[in-house]
């Protein structure tokens, strides 16, 4: 019950978002920007600050927040890293890709799952909320005009949402806990399989690349706020001396973020916040120092970053990644600036356990590899799935894992605190522990 804190805290997140939306756009282009975003298919890049205007896509992001965290406490999910992790994801993407429409079929299809299994909805309310990486099929589907129509985008949904608990639980087993985005891969192995057979049967299927500008002052600042705010609820709002609060994310810091770390139930609040906090800060930096835009997409990224900061990243195991993506942007003749790069920078830090079980240069590696793979990921599925940096990172992740530690170290990380992670499994079980391969 103590961590039922979290939720306060969460709210005034969603109440931060929808200050945003009136701050930064006009009151009266809420709505029509609302109705734009629901019907825009929204495959991959699509971003809503571009075809809305801030105060909508601000707006859309605070009410898929706010509809997420009501799913979680209505159907009594446990409270724990993860949490925050989905609302860090959902506010993210809320802003390119998910909107308080097209979301739905797919959480319907796992709680369809979940009844077929006779099991509470609060063990796949997680995977419900994740799946919804495919919502842009849901969307094309219900929109396209001459070939989809609303009852094929609910049905399709409901499907998508009914095969992919099952299905990202065997994902995880073969990453090894080296993947964060474990529903990325899964989502991007189904979408392999819709984005053919719906070409087959006559879609026009085809990436999109619509990408906001102009808005890194406010954005900067917003975020900056953000940002601060975490650190300083961690250090002087959590109960706890600061001295304390600051040596908790030092052992923070010691950790490999092999999945699953929940840090919120590992080291406490205190810690977990500053992390969130430097952790923001750090992505917010090198879009400014690399020359990027703050926009939707750049910000759901920074977003995620933030969420998985209760959940396996930190500063040691994300800067070698994403120094790994800008050397690779580099060697490779690729414009730092550009939008997919930009993003591989944020997202890319997915491969953080790498970084973190094996050490910075082997994080700077799969940085440099994800910086190309990613490029190409996303071309087979046509933009259908939003974390397509998940579905790489799945790829890298499953081939450095079995040759760092076969071939180069001989030995396998150990897993960080079995106590932990047997607890963590009874309290959690669509999140699995990584198999105890120790021998």
């Amino acid at each position: 019950m103590r961590y039922k804190r979290v939720y306060p805290i969460l709210l005034c997140f969603v109440g931060y978002l929808f200050v945003l939306g009136f701050l930064l756009g006009e009151p009266g282009s809420i709505l029509p920007g609302l109705k734009t975003i629901i019907f825009t298919e929204d495959a991959l890049i699509t971003d809503y600050l571009k075809i809305a205007g801030p105060g909508a896509a601000f707006v859309n992001s605070a009410l898929v927040t706010l509809l997420s965290i009501g799913l979680l406490y209505f159907s009594k999910a446990p409270v724990n890293g993860y949490t925050v992790v989905e609302i860090g994801l959902m506010a993210g993407f809320a802003l390119f890709g998910k909107n308080i429409v097209n979301i739905w079929p797919i959480i319907g299809g796992t709680f369809l799952y979940a009844k077929l299994r006779r099991e509470p909805f609060h063990n796949y309310a997680t995977a419900a909320l994740l799946a919804t990486a495919l919502a842009p099929v849901v969307s094309y589907l219900a929109l396209d005009n001459g070939w989809g129509s609303i009852p094929a985008g609910i049905l399709v949904g409901v499907l998508i949402g009914f095969v992919l608990p099952p299905l990202s639980a065997y994902t995880y087993k073969i990453q090894n806990g080296m993947n964060l985005y474990n529903m990325g891969f899964a989502c991007g192995l189904l979408a392999l399989i819709l984005a053919p057979v719906m070409s087959s049967l006559g879609a026009d299927l085809g990436t999109v690349y619509l990408w906001a500008t102009g808005y890194n002052l406010p954005l900067a600042i917003a975020i900056g706020v953000l940002c601060a705010a975490f650190i300083l609820a961690g250090l002087f709002f959590s109960n706890r001396p600061v001295w304390a609060a600051w040596a908790g994310y030092r052992r923070l810091l010691q950790t490999t973020g092999r999945a699953p770390s929940d840090y919120l139930r590992m080291l406490g609040p205190a810690p977990m916040l500053i992390n969130m906090g430097v952790n923001g800060l750090i992505g917010l930096a090198v879009i400014l120092i690399t020359g990027g835009d703050l926009n939707g997409p750049t910000l759901g990224g920074i977003m995620t970053i933030i969420g998985f900061s209760a959940f396996g990243k930190h500063a040691r195991n994300i800067v070698p990644v994403m120094a790994g993506v800008v050397l690779g942007g580099l060697l490779l003749h690729q414009d730092l600036s550009a939008g997919s790069l930009q993003l591989a920078m944020l997202f890319g830090t997915t491969l953080a356990p790498i970084s973190g079980c094996f050490g910075w240069p082997v994080g700077v590696v799969a940085g440099f590899l994800h910086s190309a793979v990613v490029l190409y990921a996303g071309s087979p599925v046509s933009g259908l799935n939003l974390y397509n940096n998940g579905f790489s990172g799945g790829l890298i992740a499953i081939v450095i894992y079995p040759i760092v530690t076969e071939a180069i170290r001989h030995r396998k990380p150990e897993i960080q605190d079995e106590d932990y992670f047997d607890a963590f499994e009874e309290d959690t079980p669509t999140i699995p522990p990584p198999p105890d391969d120790r021998g």
